[in-house]
């Protein structure tokens, strides 16, 4: 059975960065980053092909293209999502989730399984 945990959130000052990381146990296609702030819809931040050797094309919401970056670990069997230049409205709990595409339309579904999720808070 697929399970996902993620870990690496904390806080951290706007301008900075954090890595987060999810450790995949069983088999995926590809896997998603979500991230949902209090009062706040949840919102598709980024997802990779994690099948295979090659990246595919990983995808970014316009909010976060350019400061975040989405890679793979095959070996550590992990996905990894390097923030940076964060600013206080990036302060969410933030979910990684097991996908069947990443495609254009990724951020509606289906989904698979979903990590317990790690939080970020951005504040000086």
């Amino acid at each position: 059975q697929l399970r996902l945990v993620e870990s690496g959130g904390g806080l951290v000052q706007p301008g900075g960065s954090l890595r987060l990381s999810c450790a995949i146990s069983g088999a995926t296609v590809a896997i998603g980053w979500f991230r949902q702030a209090p009062g706040k819809e949840r919102e598709g931040l980024s997802c990779i092909t994690f099948l295979g050797t090659g990246n595919g094309s990983p995808k970014y919401a316009n909010s976060v293209k350019g400061r975040f970056i989405i890679s793979k670990d095959k070996v550590e069997n992990t996905v990894y999502l390097q923030m940076t230049q964060l600013k206080p409205e990036d302060t969410a709990d933030y979910y990684c989730v097991s996908l069947g595409l990443c495609g254009t339309y990724w951020d509606g579904g289906p989904f698979g399984t979903w990590g317990q999720g790690t939080h970020v808070a951005v504040s000086s």
